[in-house]
């Protein structure tokens, strides 16, 4: 699947005030600072439609991209450190757990996970709240033209070996690169496939 038109429709936090749940939705969620930006520019083909900052916490609300009039991909604000208030960390936590457990067109939560680092407390306790919440997501993992390719395919075993601790079946995982839009098609494919989108 390529994507031939991506354009902004709203910024909310409230699910009261997002769109209609009248057609599919793909939600992009991960750590402050994992790249979630720069991947959703670059699997749309169009730089700057998500903002991206070197600061974490950037994203501060619920943002909707509708995708070639017949989906919508969804930019979530990063969990984690991120150089904001307690107050509105817990804020930002209400009306993503709001919308997580209640957008009732959401179909899967991509969960993005930086590539370099280890396996970390808040990225898997995030994902068995999923699983035990009963919300489908599958990890990307990113930046990894950062690191090479021995690295990576070592720091994701050690991934999987960890989920084996928490899980018998091991999510969908991608391997992804804003740089060299590794894992572009992939994902895009996932998404075509999971959705069965015309």
């Amino acid at each position: 699947m390529e994507i031939k038109s991506a354009r902004f429709v709203i910024s909310s936090t409230d699910i009261s005030k997002c769109p209609k749940p009248n057609i599919p939705e793909f939600a992009f969620i991960g750590r402050s600072n994992v790249g979630k930006s720069s991947l959703i520019n670059m699997l749309c083909n169009k730089k700057g439609l998500a903002k991206t900052s070197s600061q974490p916490g950037k994203t501060q609300c619920i943002n909707h991209f509708i995708i070639d009039d017949n989906w919508y991909l969804v930019d979530l604000p990063g969990y984690g450190f991120a150089k904001v208030s307690k107050t509105q960390r817990e804020k930002w936590q209400k009306f993503i757990d709001k919308y997580l457990l209640y957008r009732e067109n959401l179909i899967c939560v991509f969960v993005l996970i930086d590539s370099r680092i280890e396996p970390q407390m808040p990225d898997l306790e995030f994902m068995l709240w999923l699983g035990n919440q009963g919300i489908p997501f599958s990890m990307i993992f990113t930046k990894t033209d950062k690191i090479g390719t021995t690295q990576i395919e070592k720091n994701i075993a050690v991934y999987k070996k960890t989920m084996l601790n928490y899980w018998e079946e091991l999510p969908p995982m991608f391997i992804s690169s804003a740089v060299s839009k590794r894992g572009k098609e992939e994902i895009l494919n996932y998404i075509e496939q999971y959705n069965h989108l015309p």
